[in-house]
């Protein structure tokens, strides 16, 4: 099968790096678009009350500064990589309270007829805990999706 539009995935991780050189070079085989997504979470406002957080100077803009300066931190090296081995990239970050739900809507948007993500191999009650949102990713699209481990 020949793919036409690829969506990498990455977090910023040595495992979703990995993950994203792999769809590069994917991308580059089949001929295929290669775009690279970053999910931000949403600005949550602070809570009073017990047992809340309270930070300080953390405003909805200053928010958007440091996730936009993240995002850009995080997707620079894969455009890189793509420049390097001649492939045309499009990184791509996003807004999404639940990173799998941020992924589907731009896979869906952008008509991507692959998924690329890494598994970053929890186990027990870290799984448990943090979930996985590669299995959610896996559990809630038709779209084929390839696990980098």
């Amino acid at each position: 099968m020949s793919y036409r539009h690829i969506l990498a995935c990455t977090d910023g991780s040595p495992r979703a790096r990995k993950a994203v050189a792999g769809a590069a070079k994917l991308a580059g085989f089949c001929d295929a678009k290669l775009t690279v997504l970053f999910v931000i979470p949403p600005y949550v406002l602070p809570a009073y009350g017990e047992a809340a957080l309270y930070v300080p100077g953390v405003t909805p803009h200053l928010y958007k500064q440091r996730a936009d300066a993240l995002a850009n931190k995080v997707l620079a090296p894969a455009a890189r990589l793509a420049r390097n081995i001649g492939l045309q990239c499009e990184t791509l970050a996003v807004n999404a309270a639940e990173p799998w739900s941020g992924i589907l809507h731009a896979a869906h948007k952008r008509k991507c007829d692959l998924i690329v993500m890494a598994s970053h191999g929890r186990h027990g009650v870290a799984k448990a805990l943090l979930g996985s949102e590669t299995q959610r990713v896996l559990t809630h699209t038709r779209i084929p999706v390839l696990v980098v481990r």
